[in-house]
């Protein structure tokens, strides 16, 4: 889990979206507490403190005095609508640069993704 030049406390906070996002955490679940992702990751708490409330911050979590922490109404599909955006910019943006270089129209572009997708998923069902 633990990525060189990427702070603790981030990875932390992208390991619970990762759980939300994949359904593992559900709105309205508690997520773990600080102590016990302090203990599972061998972290301070503090560290582990500072990435759940990151997760505060953006509305992801909130806090029911005395109980924990939980996931907001919603966490899901903002997280989903957040990754998309980032997606999209990462990576199809300079897949299209590219593709403009090459010639190629939207048309033969998303032929070409259909067919990778297609010619994956095969290989995939044959291992």
């Amino acid at each position: 889990m633990i990525e060189e030049g990427k702070p603790l406390f981030v990875q932390i906070a992208e390991q619970i979206e990762d759980s939300i996002v994949e359904g593992s955490l559900v709105e309205e679940g508690q997520a773990p507490s600080t102590n016990e992702l302090a203990a599972f990751y061998r972290i301070n708490p503090a560290t582990a403190a500072k990435g759940v409330n990151m997760l505060v911050d953006k509305g992801v979590l909130y806090k029911r005095r005395g109980i924990g922490m939980f996931v907001a109404q919603g966490a899901r599909e903002n997280l989903l609508i957040e990754r998309r955006g980032i997606f999209a910019d990462r990576f199809v943006e300079p897949l299209i640069i590219e593709a403009r270089k090459l010639g190629l129209t939207t048309d033969d572009l998303a032929a070409l993704i259909r067919d990778r997708a297609a010619q994956t998923q095969t290989e995939g069902e044959s291992r």
